[in-house]
């Protein structure tokens, strides 16, 4: 497959890089969210907050998902660095099947049950064994894709572990 230019690679690593940083900064706003949810004592600031992250989850968290992926990819067969030549590239498709799955999926049921349960009952919601339970998870999906976010940014500014041997 023919290889991008220099400008090229330029331009889609910047957008590679700014789809990154939406899912990192979303993922972030979706913390800040679920601290002020669990410490708020306005009812409407309470539901309020579930349903931003559920607007968020249906669309920002999608759209810079999807971005991040497509551009990550592209720069993998495009350039030198290939889709399965590095472990550190390895690993970064691992921790992104994380991301999709705790991000477009986890995270968006999580908010959708949520922003419904908080909508339904509102301030009661927090004597529902099934709200309760349900916002575990939310904050769990959070600080799991956080985490994961975090290592795939720290995976492509060291790239550790070097070249893999040829393949047989």
């Amino acid at each position: 497959m023919k290889k991008i230019t220099i400008n090229q690679k330029k331009a889609l690593l910047t957008a590679h890089i700014l789809f990154a940083s939406i899912m990192l900064g979303v993922m972030v706003t979706f913390l800040v969210l679920s601290i002020a949810a669990a410490t708020t004592d306005d009812p409407e600031v309470f539901q309020a907050c579930y349903a931003v992250m559920l607007v968020l989850a249906g669309s920002s968290v999608r759209a810079s998902t999807i971005g991040t992926v497509v551009t990550g990819v592209l720069l993998s067969v495009l350039t030198h660095w290939g889709l399965l030549k590095y472990y550190w590239i390895i690993a970064k498709e691992l921790l992104t099947v994380v991301a999709i799955g705790i991000g477009m999926i986890g995270i968006y049921v999580w908010s959708l049950k949520a922003a419904d349960l908080a909508g339904e009952a509102g301030w009661d919601a927090l004597h529902n064994p099934e709200f309760l339970a349900n916002r575990l998870y939310l904050v769990t999906g959070i600080v799991c894709q956080l985490v994961s976010l975090a290592g795939m940014f720290a995976l492509s500014v060291y790239k550790p572990w070097g070249k893999r041997g040829s393949i047989v």
